[in-house]
């Protein structure tokens, strides 16, 4: 049953079985999903955007990100939010998997890139956005992730699979190599 429907989310309730039988009615956002790139430069610095977010009560770290556009896919979304926000696009992408952002709840799931090769382009933020720009060493945002400097998900996730990404042999074979 629809409860709301807004701009960026539909908020349902459904009645649902699981998978011991038994039934409730459960509270659904339903999101389109997003992106996000872990750009790295030719230095080994990773773009962070201290961003602020009313809703987190202040300024956060990210990665730059954002919402799926209708029909988008996701690295399309990925390519385009970098541009927008961090005013770089990347000549190389990786695929870093996705993440679910609250499962008992959001519908909404976030597509991870590793971005590499950058260039300079023109930026475009959109007029509700807030935020700055960083280059900051990989080991520092690996730091920050670790000690709850970061506390955003998506960039939590990212920085550590894009570590570990960056660890394997170019072979692909390896401890960290995936089956």
């Amino acid at each position: 049953m629809p409860v709301y429907k807004g701009k960026i989310i539909d908020v349902d309730v459904e009645r649902i079985r699981l998978p011991n039988g038994r039934e409730m009615d459960l509270e659904i956002v339903r999101h389109p999903g997003g992106a996000a790139a872990v750009a790295l430069d030719a230095d080994g610095r990773v773009c962070l955007l201290r961003q602020y977010r009313h809703v987190a009560g202040g300024w956060i770290w990210e990665l730059p990100a954002g919402k799926l556009d209708d029909g988008e896919a996701p690295r399309s979304a990925a390519e385009r939010e970098l541009a927008e926000e961090a005013g770089v696009a990347a000549e190389r992408w990786e695929d870093l998997g996705s993440e679910l952002s609250s499962p008992g709840i959001f519908s909404e799931v976030i597509h991870l890139y590793l971005a590499r090769d950058l260039r300079p382009v023109e930026p475009n933020t959109e007029e509700h956005e807030v935020l700055e720009v960083h280059w900051i060493p990989m080991a520092q945002a690996l730091e920050w992730a670790q000690t709850g400097e970061i506390r955003d998900a998506k960039t939590v996730v990212g920085l550590f699979r894009a570590a570990a990404r960056l660890e394997e042999p170019a072979s692909g074979v390896g401890p960290r190599a995936r089956s």
